[in-house]
């Protein structure tokens, strides 16, 4: 079933139309070629986007967040907001309490600031180490990464073979520009973490994030002490592999999903 465009002062144009209609059949077909398959969300536009097109239309994926536990407060209310919506627990995954307790001994707790090193240390104990956990046992997981959003994911593609885990990566949005999430956003009322409405296009742990300012790109605010070329926290960076693009129809989206 596709997603019906509601009644809004916010217009969908008929590209954006034929971008939502794609997006639909493309999950619907995801899930009907992968029983065991997961949305990891970040709680921030383009993932709110993903879980909205998921959860209001029952496709069968599963939806999961990382809790580092350095999240902003706002963040961790979405969890609320999407449970108030859509009726979802949305499973979390937390670090490794021992881990935590080693790094922050033995360096610090802010010492991410020091060097790239002890920050890609930080991000392996309170994210890559979890969503490997989060990902174990399912044959695929779906992102809500863009191409426009960063330097790091210009050559970004919407099939990946994720081979370091052995399992299929979509990224569905891929070719969305930043106008077509929120157009969508507002279009269907989709709850958005209040962070955005602040100058927070991309929101990840509280220490690491700042508002961007203007002519900033949408992911400058990320570990905002580094240079452009190093700003991935290891969780999209594992080794992966194109994979053509299958063409799906919308007509696609009637198809069965897999109980």
């Amino acid at each position: 079933m596709s997603t019906a465009v509601s009644t809004s002062a916010h217009e969908v144009t008929p590209e954006l139309q034929a971008k939502i209609e794609r997006l639909d059949a493309l999950l619907d077909s995801i899930a009907a070629r992968h029983a065991n398959v997961k949305l990891a969300s970040s709680l921030a536009a383009e993932d709110m986007l993903l879980t909205h097109a998921i959860l209001s239309r029952g496709v069968k994926i599963g939806v999961f967040s990382l809790n580092t536990g350095r999240l902003h407060a706002e963040t961790l209310g979405m969890l609320d907001r999407v449970r108030e919506r859509y009726g979802y627990e949305i499973e979390q995954f937390h670090p490794l309490a021992d881990a935590v307790e080693e790094y922050v001994a033995e360096h610090g707790l802010n010492a991410f600031y020091e060097s790239v090193d002890l920050r890609k240390r930080c991000c392996e104990i309170r994210k890559v180490e979890p969503l490997n956990r989060a990902l174990a046992g399912v044959s695929a997981w779906v992102t809500g990464q863009r191409r426009e959003q960063s330097v790091t994911r210009a050559e970004l593609h919407e099939e990946e073979q994720d081979s370091a885990r052995g399992i299929a990566k979509f990224n569905p949005l891929a070719d969305w520009t930043e106008a077509d999430v929120w157009t969508y956003l507002r279009a269907f009322d989709v709850p958005v973490n209040p962070l955005h409405a602040r100058g927070y296009p991309s929101i990840g742990c509280e220490p690491c994030t700042r508002a961007v300012r203007p002519g900033e790109d949408s992911r400058a605010g990320r570990w905002w002490w580094e240079s452009r070329d190093t700003k991935e926290c290891g969780l999209h960076i594992s080794s992966v592999s194109a994979i053509p693009v299958v063409e799906v129809s919308s007509e696609m989206s009637s198809i069965s999903q897999p109980n």
